[in-house]
C-alpha cells in the first residue's frame, strides 16, 4: 500500500460459540465495498491451532501456566466479600497454589507476574498499566477455546504484526499482552494505537447483538463508501468533522510508526 506497509486481514474466530460462518463473509464484502482491499489474508485463527499449542507447551516449559476452577461468580464473591474487585496475580481460589487438575470446565491461566508496563501509545501518547489488572491472564476458557489476549499476542508475533489498532476499550488489556509476548521471545513489543469508540447515545457501546446500525445499514440506507468512512474516522478522533473520505486517504490518517527493520 502507498504507506509502504502491509495490512493482513485476520479473522479472530477463536471463540468457537460466538464465531459464525456469515460474519466472514459479512466483512469482507463490508471491506470491499468501503474500498479496504488487504494485502494479505484473510487468515482464521481456527485454521491453525499449532501455534498456540506450541506457545502453551513453551509457557509450560517455565512452570507458568496452571488450571484454575474460579468461575465468574467465585470473583463476583469474592469481590463482595471484599469491597472491591480482585486485582493482582493469581485467583480468588489460589488455584495455582492447589494445583488443580486440568480438564473439564477449567480455565488455564498463565502467571505473569506483578508491576507494570510502559508502552508510547500512538493516539493516548505515554501509558502505564498493571500486568494483573484482574488476576493472572487466561489463555485458554472454560470451554476450551483459547481466548482473545492469548491467541493476538501468539498470532501478531508470527504473523510479524508491528502496528495493533484497536478501540480504547482495550488499553488495560496492553500490558499484560505486551508482558506475555516478552515471555515467548519479543524482546520489543508491537507498536499500539487506541482510538476512542463510537458510542451509543447513552455511552453504551455498539452491538450486534443488540442490533444497532452497520455498515450495510447504512450502505441499505443510501451513504457512500466515503461518506460511511468520513463519518466514522471523525467519531473515532482521527478527524475534526466528517467529511467523505475514500479510504486510502483514510489510510492516510493512520500514525504508522517506522518500518521495522
Amino acid at each position: 500500500m502507498r504507506t509502504g506497509r502491509r495490512v493482513l486481514l485476520r479473522i479472530e474466530d477463536h471463540d468457537r460459540e460466538r464465531s459464525r460462518e456469515g460474519f466472514d463473509a459479512a466483512i469482507t464484502e463490508d471491506l470491499a465495498w468501503l474500498g479496504f482491499e488487504p494485502d494479505a489474508g484473510p487468515v482464521r485463527q481456527r485454521a491453525t491451532p499449532a501455534p498456540y499449542e506450541a506457545a502453551l507447551v513453551r509457557l509450560r516449559a517455565e512452570a507458568l501456566v496452571y488450571a484454575c476452577d474460579c468461575s465468574r461468580a467465585a470473583f463476583a464473591a469474592w469481590a463482595t466479600a471484599h469491597g472491591r474487585p480482585w486485582a493482582g496475580p493469581g485467583c480468588p481460589g489460589a488455584c495455582r497454589d492447589r494445583a488443580v487438575a486440568d480438564g473439564g470446565e477449567r480455565t488455564l491461566r498463565v502467571a505473569l507476574g506483578d508491576g507494570e508496563e510502559r508502552w508510547a501509545d500512538l493516539l493516548l501518547g505515554p501509558q502505564t498499566g498493571h500486568v494483573a489488572l484482574a488476576g493472572d491472564l487466561p489463555i485458554r476458557d472454560r470451554q476450551g477455546n483459547w481466548t482473545y489476549g492469548y491467541a493476538v499476542v501468539v498470532d501478531d508475533l508470527r504473523q510479524g504484526v508491528d502496528l495493533v489498532v484497536r478501540g480504547s476499550d482495550l488499553a488495560e488489556a496492553t500490558p499484560a499482552q505486551i508482558r506475555l509476548a516478552r515471555l515467548l521471545g519479543r524482546p520489543e513489543p508491537a507498536t499500539f494505537a487506541h482510538h476512542r469508540l463510537i458510542l451509543k447515545p447513552n455511552g453504551a457501546k455498539l452491538s450486534k447483538a443488540d442490533g444497532d446500525t452497520g455498515v450495510r445499514d447504512l450502505r441499505a440506507a443510501g451513504l457512500t463508501p466515503e461518506q460511511v468512512i468520513g463519518s466514522a474516522a471523525a467519531a473515532v478522533g482521527l478527524m475534526d468533522r466528517p467529511r467523505e473520505l475514500p479510504a486510502v486517504e483514510a489510510m492516510a490518517l493512520v500514525p504508522w510508526p517506522p518500518p521495522m527493520g
